[in-house]
């Protein structure tokens, strides 16, 4: 394989390797009740407890692209995350994201805008988070301040 091949490759491979990093910490938020998923509980979360906030997801799809209020809403929360230094993303399968975050009654929810909250009592640490960190800094060092991740398929 030639170094081309392998700079083509790469990107790739991080893309699927942090698609199926979210799932696994959106999936383990959800088990240890660190997430919040809904535009406007996002939002109330967001100016009670801000430093609880560890990282974002935003989410949209074609049908919703031209929803100017949830554009809106989504200015003021990235604003708000890179006020206070919180990781963001996007994800480009809302219907994806709203099956992964359901509560336990299979209810699909408003999955616009997830929240993954740090523990109350510190406990819950997930190492894919981490991975969602830095895949965040490396984004803000070739100016994309809101990387798009793709989820796995199922």
């Amino acid at each position: 394989m030639t170094l081309e091949e392998v700079l083509i490759q790469k990107p790739v491979e991080r893309a699927q390797c942090t698609g199926k990093a979210l799932e696994e910490v959106l999936l383990s938020a959800k088990d240890n009740n660190c997430l919040t998923v809904g535009v406007y509980e996002s939002a109330k979360v967001m100016n009670v407890d801000p430093d609880n906030v560890c990282f974002c997801v935003l989410a949209t799809d074609e049908e919703w692209e031209c929803d100017i209020a949830l554009q809106i809403h989504f200015t003021l929360i990235q604003s708000y995350c890179f006020d206070n230094d919180i990781s963001i993303v996007r994800v480009n399968n809302m219907q994806r994201l709203a099956k992964i975050v359901r509560d336990k009654t299979g209810q699909l929810e408003d999955a616009h805008c997830c929240l993954i909250m740090n523990s109350a009592d510190g406990s819950w640490e997930d190492p894919a988070l981490e991975k969602l960190h830095l895949f965040c800094e490396e984004s803000r060092g070739l100016n994309d301040w809101v990387p798009e991740i793709t989820l796995p398929k199922r």
